[in-house]
């Protein structure tokens, strides 16, 4: 057993699920990060979920957080708004798709 318990239900497992369920928590989750982050920013959310998906099927689940960290920063430095996470979301979604990991190491 993983330390978890079984009589209670698991809140991870609720909220993937009213997640799955209603597209409305994603939606409230999103705005009320963009407001304490004091973000006034709308991006393609299905784009960013389709590359974290493509990055975690394709590289390793890990790296998809981590890669839209890096496609926010990316847009930073570009100057930012919708047009450049939009392009640094694009070039890492066709870097994802086109991935073949490097030999293992000796």
């Amino acid at each position: 057993m993983n330390g978890w318990n079984r009589t209670r239900p698991d809140p991870l497992h609720t909220l993937r699920r009213s997640i799955g369920d209603d597209g409305r928590v994603l939606e409230d989750w999103i705005a009320a990060a963009k407001s304490e982050l004091g973000i006034d920013l709308d991006v393609d959310v299905p784009g960013l979920l389709d590359m974290t998906r493509d990055v975690a099927h394709g590289v390793a689940r890990p790296a998809a957080p981590l890669t839209a960290f890096l496609v926010g920063y990316a847009a930073a430095q570009a100057g930012g708004g919708p047009e450049a996470v939009a392009e640094a979301n694009r070039r890492v979604a066709a870097l994802a798709v086109a991935w073949t990991p490097p030999e293992p190491r000796p």
